[in-house]
């Protein structure tokens, strides 16, 4: 197999999988079908968090016992099941629990290992130009599940359906990483086994004195926005009267496409300065969607900056966190990286259902808000950090 169609393979197969966490979007609609309401979704996805911190901490573990690609391929037939699951169950209870659990277990595996696998196959220059295709594929079926079940729903199908058909997509996923094991270790690009993969508490305390412990720590902060603002679209769209297939089509295009054409873009001379403007981009979009009110444009609009805040943002900051790891312990910083942006996206879903519940929408969109901006002053902390850094250098460059 050469490089080009082993690149393509992986690529489809991440995208198959990812339409799964776009279908805990529609958890509100599906839930709402027999009766549950968003504090229900929110503990759901919080039984899902438990289930996916220990697993990306158990992830190195797994994947040196069983081989990356093969733990992959199991991780991808449990969200299978788990769509499953939820595609059938019509009652809160057990089901929904284990449910939620082999949700977070897949999830915990393939969000993990996913960037260490893309790792190997690929210079530490072109890291920028790879994370950032993988996140776009990620992006593309996180993005366009809701719009199918969306389409399956106006075409006279349950949203339950979209359930059982990506969950059959899953399985196809498998299959691809199950026959991709060998043709990538032929094409990695260092001879070399692959380095221990498995969380120590010395790896641990690594991760934490490096510079990487920032970037791992803002991950944590803009995927609970984003949980926020995605999770319960439906919930928003609905109590305004408007069409989250909507939002979900322009935010998916406007991401995807923004991702394709700054593949090989690096952040500049300073990464952390674009950081910080793209996550201000994500925080007034927020601001903005608080005061759109019904207006449709304005909706779009919306969508259309969020992606590009949240989006573009997303790979600098993961490659940030990969450059600033310390060489061996790369795999560590990109699985604790996976572990806090978890927290966020199935942790954050708790908090954000409980407001919705007892003191509305309103201000959990504040709280959001203001998430947003705490995440993109850290960013401006740093970004000034190695602009005296820098100014410091070459003044030690011209003296010497």
């Amino acid at each position: 197999m050469n490089r080009p169609l082993l690149f393509a393979l992986y690529l489809i197969a991440i995208f198959l999988q990812a339409g799964a966490y776009g279908l805990t979007f529609l958890l509100p609609r599906l839930f709402d079908s027999f009766g549950a309401n968003e504090k229900v979704v929110g503990g759901m996805l919080f039984a899902t968090t438990i289930a996916t911190l220990v697993t990306v901490y158990f992830s190195g573990h797994l994947s040196d016992l069983f081989g990356r690609l093969r733990t992959l391929s199991g991780a991808c037939l449990a969200i299978s099941l788990s769509l499953f699951l939820f595609g059938y169950i019509d009652t809160v209870g057990v089901g929904l629990v284990v449910a939620s659990l082999l949700m977070g277990f897949g999830w915990g595996l393939t969000y993990s290992l996913g960037p260490i696998v893309l790792s190997r196959l690929v210079t530490v220059a072109d890291r920028v130009r790879y994370f950032t295709l993988l996140s776009a594929f990620n992006m593309a079926g996180f993005g366009l599940s809701p719009v199918l079940a969306s389409a399956l729903e106006g075409a006279g199908y349950s949203v339950r359906f979209a359930f059982y058909l990506t969950g059959a997509l899953c399985i196809i996923s498998a299959v691809l990483f199950y026959l991709l094991d060998h043709p990538i270790k032929a094409h990695a690009i260092s001879p070399r086994p692959e380095a221990p993969s498995r969380i120590t508490l010395r790896a641990l305390s690594g991760v934490v004195r490096s510079r990487s412990l920032l970037p791992i720590t803002m991950i944590c902060l803009g995927a609970s926005v984003f949980a926020g603002m995605i999770n319960f679209q439906t919930v928003f769209a609905d109590a305004r009267g408007l069409d989250y297939a909507n939002f979900f089509l322009v935010y998916t295009a406007t991401v995807v496409f923004f991702r394709l054409i700054l593949a090989r873009f690096r952040g500049g001379d300073n990464p952390y300065r674009t950081i910080a403007f793209l996550l201000c981009v994500m925080g007034t979009s927020v601001v903005l969607f608080i005061f759109s009110s019904t207006s449709v444009p304005l909706y779009l609009l919306v969508a259309v900056l969020f992606g590009i805040g949240y989006g573009v943002s997303y790979p600098i900051l993961v490659t940030a966190a990969a450059n600033d790891a310390q060489e061996d312990l790369s795999a560590q910083t990109l699985q604790l990286f996976a572990l806090t942006y978890f927290i966020g996206i199935f942790g954050f879903p708790l908090i954000a259902g409980w407001m919705i519940v007892e003191v509305g929408a309103r201000p959990l969109l504040i709280l959001i808000a203001l998430l947003a901006f705490t995440e993109a002053a850290m960013a401006v902390r740093r970004s000034l950090s190695e602009a005296r850094a820098a100014r410091a250098s070459e003044l030690r460059s011209v003296k010497g």
